[in-house]
């Protein structure tokens, strides 16, 4: 870490995102919602659930729902890919994040981030807290508020 990392991590004026890629898309997930990032070994699939619930899984003894973050964005499935997970809780439920591939932890200032892009795809709009311009790749910071709230929403009938 240089020294004005460490000056922006001493101040309190940075937040640590750890950094994920789906479909080519750089995104950032605030490291404080982030519980584990994990290889999961098998997803059971449930029936009748929304399309972008891939299953659920066991992780050390916790049943964890696990979202395909691919179909949450009307992206393609990966062909043959070792399927990577964040793990997240979200209203006292876990929750495993499927994506492409974990990047690494990035502090950035948080005076840099910008609101979303007018032109930003709509797919990541949705559920983008805003984003953080780097050298030469746009990283969106995923809002797990509007990414699974927006799924778990829909009234019960009663």
């Amino acid at each position: 870490m240089t020294a004005a990392e460490d000056n922006i991590q001493a101040s309190g004026d940075s937040i640590q995102y750890v950094t994920v890629v789906i479909g080519g898309q750089l995104f950032g997930l605030p490291i404080s919602q982030v519980h584990d990032v994990f290889v999961p070994d098998s997803v059971t699939r449930v029936p009748l659930s929304a399309p972008e619930v891939a299953g659920v899984l066991n992780l050390r003894g916790r049943i964890v729902t696990a979202i395909n973050m691919r179909r949450r964005l009307h992206l393609p499935p990966l062909e043959d890919e070792q399927m990577m997970a964040v793990g997240i809780e979200y209203k006292n439920e876990s929750y495993g994040l499927v994506i492409d591939s974990v990047g690494e932890v990035l502090t950035l200032p948080t005076d840099n981030a910008e609101p979303n892009p007018t032109n930003l795809d709509k797919r990541w709009a949705e559920i983008a807290g805003g984003v953080h311009r780097l050298d030469g790749q746009l990283m969106v910071i995923l809002d797990v508020d509007r990414l699974l709230g927006s799924m778990f929403t829909e009234p019960v009938a009663a």
